[in-house]
């Protein structure tokens, strides 16, 4: 009957649905079904229409992504040639294809080129569908050229243009392949985030093969997390879609990560054989990227299995392919030196520690956009750990050190470098650092904490004398550490009930550094992973007589020695002016007027004279304000507000004000772009730190704005702050200031006043939330 109507329809109609379905398929990725319904050729009556040339473009598009290139190729010339005679409203398409064939043979920066005269082709001819695919098409060609900022911002101009138009395949694969951007930068989270919001789109639009594709990625992510149960579940569901569709290119990538899972769990005979069965996969399409990462896990399963010749043979092969993207030329390089150090080649493993290390930094560095580079070592943090203990192997104490604090604060330190030489050291030598000489500047002890996934360390660093410090894994600590702030929120003080975690973590982090730290000296924390949630001072000190650590020692944080070590050791300036923003106008259900502001604002502005300082109080308490005043000329910035922290965006953390229309924040963002020479910025808000915690750069939120905008000194929150005990605080913080006493020393006085107080404040919940922060 079908073929009855379409002999009365005609060829015509024939070959419109023809085409329509195979472009269809394409984009489900049935590529072989394509190849099937297309092997007829147009007939020739049809010739005047476009029906020659779309046949030729889905035939290139589907035999480019079965990796038969050259008939691709051959193809995409042929409709190149048919277009430009007779139907331009096509060649944007074509360009389209010919791009995504040069990502596939890895041309990539000539893809770059086939994709812009896409887009141009695109909004010449008033084509969105096409602009979305080119927009999203520069951003996949930026991905491999690792120039992710720039393409995060193509995937979200073609997501913004897709989306206005419903067109849901398109969506999928720009979210999944933002998915792939963020998590290149280390961005764990909004990498998952996207990479299952495109799973599950791509199944409402029918994509099969995509929504397999995401579901291997986000296993990909959550093996980066450390749930390895999870993760091997689904690379397991993804390799079974990817079989009943026979997408052999998906196959190969599920058994190389599955390969990755058994090595990391070391089960090395079943990480063999599915390199093995990876391998045999990619013999149909053979697609180098796959072949150079089979080569990687070869590597690291050789290093497992101790077989240091075979690993070495396979990184250096590696490495010499000019193909390698960064991503793998690091880790190849990190692999080869571990392979030099089991073969006892250590000069030689040392230069390929330093080449990697080299290669991660020059990667950072090219990366415009400051959030995309606060997350950027997360997933590079593990090759600075095994250079560090490379070189406490050899009893190289200070190198290892040097190159500890090479990894943090690089962002901080990129945005308070002179312009003029703000790219971060990408030589391969190992920084030289005075620290002794930084300990006796700042006339206070330097405790350096490393955490690490097998041990972790612990320098403590005085005017006369540096020593190392073994400690447990960094799992461990960081558990102790969560658990001890969690018990804050319980109805017991820690000290009255001997909490055993705060007591573990005092003899853990600070007990082998006890001997060295004179009674109520000084201190500085330099803190690592989980310890940067964490307020030392209130850790609990069991002998002779139980109290908190406070007792002992004026606390502070900072982030790196090389920062520190050009820090001001000033006294508070004499004549200070302050400018203040408190006691906002509510502007939404969630940030009601707080109760004790009026309080607070009163004792922080009794140490200044009316003529030194600026107020700006409910209504006036806007963030235009903040601009217009010209914070860079004062000596003491304050904000008695509400605050939020952002956990996934940390530079959109915001300090909250009176309303201007509808806008009522200041962003972190915004704070950066605003030069500071602050004394000391004080924000007494709610998680004023930050909630999440980057790799090398700590918590990065509205206190590591201020800081990053050129504040000297910072005090914030680091958890919910008390507003009933805030008052208290922070006059005697002022107070102390202005009798000329340091940051450190005036804050911790004005915490010890409710530390010994016989309400309720004694708790660390109300005193200890306020960090000191030290900066440039």
């Amino acid at each position: 009957m079908l073929a009855n109507r379409a002999s009365q329809l005609g060829d015509d109609w024939i070959w419109r649905v023809r085409l329509l379905k195979a472009e269809i398929l394409v984009w489900r990725g049935l590529n072989d079904e394509v190849l099937t319904l297309l092997q007829p050729l147009v007939p020739d009556k049809l010739a005047n229409q476009n029906y020659v040339a779309r046949r030729l473009i889905i035939l290139a598009m589907a035999q480019g992504y079965t990796h038969r290139f050259e008939e691709s190729e051959r193809n995409i010339q042929l409709a190149e040639q048919l277009a430009t005679a007779a139907h331009p409203d096509l060649l944007g398409e074509i360009y389209l294809v010919r791009g995504t064939l040069q990502v596939d043979k890895g041309y990539y920066e000539n893809a770059l080129k086939s994709y812009r005269i896409a887009l141009q082709k695109a909004r010449e001819l008033h084509q969105p569908f096409l602009e979305a695919n080119a927009a999203g098409s520069l951003g996949y060609a930026s991905t491999w050229l690792e120039r992710y900022d720039q393409a995060i911002d193509w995937y979200k101009a073609s997501l913004a243009s897709s989306d206005s138009f419903g067109a849901r395949a398109t969506s999928a694969k720009t979210l999944g392949n933002l998915g792939w951007s963020y998590h290149e930068l280390g961005n764990l989270k909004d990498a998952l985030q996207h990479f299952e919001e495109a799973e599950q789109l791509s199944k409402q639009a029918g994509l099969q093969v995509d929504e397999g594709y995401w579901r291997l990625s986000a296993g990909s992510v959550k093996f980066d997390q450390g749930k390895y149960a999870e993760a091997r579940a689904d690379m397991l569901e993804s390799l079974r879609i990817a079989q009943v569709l026979h997408d052999d290119s998906t196959v190969t990538e599920c058994f190389q990560n599955l390969a990755l899972v058994a090595i990391q769990e070391k089960q090395f005979a079943e990480g063999r054989h599915l390199l093995d069965q990876a391998i045999q996969s990619n013999a149909s399409t053979h697609d180098f990227k796959s072949e150079q990462y089979i080569q990687l896990l070869g590597g690291q399963l050789a290093l497992r299995e101790r077989k240091f010749d075979s690993a070495a043979q396979q990184f250096t092969t590696l490495i010499a392919d000019k193909r390698t993207p960064t991503s793998l030329h690091w880790e190849a390089q990190a692999g080869l030196a571990t392979a030099y150090a089991g073969l006892s080649k250590l000069a030689q493993a040392e230069a390929e520690y330093k080449q990697a290390i080299a290669t991660i930094a020059a990667a950072q560095d090219s990366i415009e956009h400051e959030e995309f580079r606060l997350s950027f070592l997360s997933s590079a943090i593990r090759f600075y750990d095994e250079y560090v203990n490379f070189l406490l192997s050899q009893h190289r104490t200070l190198d290892a050190l040097s190159l500890a604090d090479r990894s943090r604060a690089q962002t901080l330190e990129h945005g308070l470098s002179p312009k003029s030489s703000s790219k971060i050291q990408k030589t391969v030598s190992i920084p030289a650092l005075r620290p002794q000489e930084i300990a006796r500047k700042q006339n206070a002890t330097l405790l350096f904490y490393w955490l690490g996934q097998g041990g972790s360390h612990l320098w403590v660093i005085t005017p006369t004398n540096i020593s190392l410090f073994p400690l447990p894994k960094g799992s461990e600590i960081d558990s102790a550490a969560h658990s001890y702030l969690e018990s804050f929120n319980g109805p017991l003080d820690p000290l009255e009930s001997m909490n055993s975690n705060g007591i573990k973590l005092y003899e853990t982090l600070i007990r082998p550094a006890e001997s060295r730290i004179p009674k109520n000296s000084r201190v500085i924390i330099f803190p690592d992973g989980g310890l940067n949630a964490l307020n030392f001072e209130s850790l609990v000190v069991s002998a002779p007589k139980p109290h908190y650590w406070i007792e002992d020692a004026a606390i502070s944080i900072a982030n790196s020695l090389s920062l520190l070590s050009r820090a001001r050791t000033e006294p508070p300036p004499k004549s200070a002016n302050l400018l203040l923003f408190g006691d906002p106008i509510s502007p939404a259900k969630e940030f009601p007027r707080l109760a004790d502001a009026a309080d607070e604002i009163a004792a922080v502005t009794q140490p200044f004279p009316e003529s030194h300082r600026s107020l700006f109080l409910r209504e006036n308490a806007k963030a235009s304000a903040y601009y217009q005043s010209d914070p860079g000329k004062f000596s003491y910035l304050h904000f008695a507000t509400h605050g939020t922290a952002s956990r996934t965006h940390p530079l959109e953390s915001a300090i909250i004000l009176s309303k201007e229309g509808d806008a009522f924040k200041l962003y972190a963002r915004d704070v950066v772009e605003q030069h500071l020479n602050a004394y000391l910025v004080t924000i007494s808000a709610c998680n004023g730190v930050g909630t999440e915690t980057f790799a090398g750069e700590g918590l990065v939120g509205l206190s590591w704005a201020f800081l990053r905008a050129g504040a000297h000194h910072v005090v914030a929150g680091l958890w919910e702050v008390s507003t009933a005990s805030t008052p208290q605080i922070m006059g005697g913080l002022y107070k102390g200031l202005n009798e000329g006493k340091d940051p450190a020393v005036a804050l911790r006085e004005a915490k010890l006043a409710l530390v010994h107080s016989s309400g309720p404040y004694r708790r660390p919940f109300y005193w200890a939330p306020f960090q000191l922060y030290s900066g440039s």
